[in-house]
């Protein structure tokens, strides 16, 4: 049965009784004075998207599609029961909205990111430590400082060409980009490790609206040019002006969310790989892990962020990426795939295959369709290399999940499934029992939302329909 109605088991510390993670809770006594109540209008369609942390204080310092709801966090934490003291660990860390969300609560959490550029936004994102009358005096001084050498600086002279990667020449005409290099050159000199990197987020967040070409997420796209509001934006963009009013907004939202902050959160963000073990994090010491991991839908993670590590010097070119980027992350695009690296007979290891035997079986002979669909198909996409590599990864991250949970406790996942070349691949439903061949006694599956409505006009889609879901692992 590919659908089961999730009902999430409270933190055995809190309630006996179980309910379902998105329904209003019951009357029962607050767990802690600051932990939201029930939203009764919680639009449960967006809990799998960052639609609304983009309205969020520090949420939406950086808009990150592949991000989900912070307010999907804020419920596991009342359902759960999480309280402050507690611990929650996410292995898929993003740009911190389950660190945040904790933070802000008091309860002490883990995260792991692999991809360095993303994982410097979670890091800026879970620094409030700062004296607000010293922020404000920081950004009116970088803000002098920048238009001082603006205007004593020849911006024809300024070499773009041999400062700048071609693809973001291609975004911005000359002049915003001689202004954009300056507020660079500005920033990187700050010594202050935690205004320079407030201020590098600043700068981070206006490039795509800057930008005099189609910018939007996923794709880059040079050759298009804005229309409509976005065009009047961009061609009217003072640099100067929406670095201030960014860097202003991010010092407001530290007061309010420290405004509201219950005291002892401590955040700690590891840079690495959630398919290893940390020994940071302790056996058994986790009350809850919420994340959201890749979905297999081939989303390259490391070619979305690729007009911001360009701009910053990080990379340069697609074989920077590769090495320092992709390189790190999980399976879950075919640009991950060299072919020659894999034995196409063997794409499940031999420890997937000893684990979870009854998944095996079934992915198998979907391996070995997608190898044969991929020499009739244009483009020839690795498909079959990218899904036996996912639940390669995956089954090592559920492990070392499965490490650090408390007995008792749960790992709850927002889940996109699969159907590359049209070949179906419930998530869900293998995650779920990778989970119970590592030792969670039990999971369970809710659908939140379909997915593809967008595409279905394409006549180079399938027309299988896929779902958003939240699949809870029980230890």
């Amino acid at each position: 049965m590919w659908f089961l109605t999730s009902f999430m088991a409270v933190s055995k510390k809190k309630l006996s009784q179980t309910l379902n993670l998105f329904d209003p809770m019951p009357e029962v006594p607050p767990v802690a004075a600051d932990v939201p109540a029930a939203d009764h209008h919680l639009n449960r369609a967006n809990l799998g998207t960052f639609a609304e942390s983009l309205r969020s204080p520090v949420h939406r310092w950086f808009t990150y599609p592949a991000g989900f709801s912070f307010r999907a966090v804020e419920e596991g934490i009342r359902s759960f029961g999480i309280v402050p003291g507690d611990t929650m660990y996410d292995p898929f860390a993003g740009t911190a909205t389950t660190c945040v969300v904790a933070k802000q609560m008091g309860i002490n959490s883990y995260g792991v990111e692999a991809h360095p550029f993303v994982q410097f936004v979670a890091q800026t994102k879970l620094y409030w430590e700062f004296d607000h009358i010293a922020l404000r005096r920081q950004i009116e001084a970088l803000i002098a400082e920048v238009q001082q050498a603006t205007e004593g600086r020849d911006l024809a002279a300024i070499d773009v060409e041999e400062i700048f990667p071609e693809l973001v020449r291609k975004c911005y005409s000359r002049d915003k980009l001689a202004r954009l290099y300056i507020c660079r050159e500005a920033i990187t000199a700050i010594e202050d490790d935690p205004f320079r990197n407030i201020a590098k987020l600043a700068l981070t967040n206006i490039l795509r609206a800057a930008a005099d070409v189609a910018t939007g997420w996923p794709y880059i796209a040079p050759g298009k040019s804005k229309n409509g509001t976005e065009a009047k934006v961009a061609s009217s963009a003072n640099i100067l002006e929406l670095l201030r009013r960014q860097l202003y907004l991010m010092q407001s939202d530290l007061q309010s969310i420290q405004s509201k902050q219950v005291p002892g959160g401590n955040a700690v963000l590891i840079a690495g790989d959630s398919r290893e073990r940390h020994d940071e994090i302790a056996d058994e010491s986790i009350a809850l892990s919420f994340t959201s991991p890749p979905y297999l839908n081939n989303y390259d993670y490391s070619d979305r962020t690729r007009l911001e590590t360009y701009f910053w010097g990080m990379c340069s070119t697609w074989g920077d990426i590769t090495a320092k980027v992709r390189s790190k992350l999980i399976m879950s695009a075919t640009t991950q795939a060299n072919r020659k690296e894999w034995d196409e007979a063997n794409l499940l290891t031999a420890d997937f295959c000893a684990t979870v035997p009854n998944v095996a079986a079934e992915l198998k002979p979907k391996l070995a369709e997608l190898s044969d669909l991929r020499l009739k198909k244009g483009g020839k996409k690795s498909y079959d290399i990218m899904v036996g590599g996912y639940f390669n990864d995956l089954l090592l991250v559920v492990r070392e999940t499965y490490r650090v949970l408390e007995p008792g406790a749960s790992f709850v996942l927002i889940l996109g499934d699969s159907a590359p070349y049209g070949v179906y691949i419930p998530i869900d439903v293998y995650l779920g029992e990778i989970g119970k061949a590592v030792g969670f006694d039990s999971y369970e599956s809710e659908t939140i939302r379909a997915r593809g409505d967008k595409w279905r006009d394409n006549p180079q889609r399938h027309s299988v329909v896929l779902k958003e879901c939240i699949l809870t692992l029980r230890k």
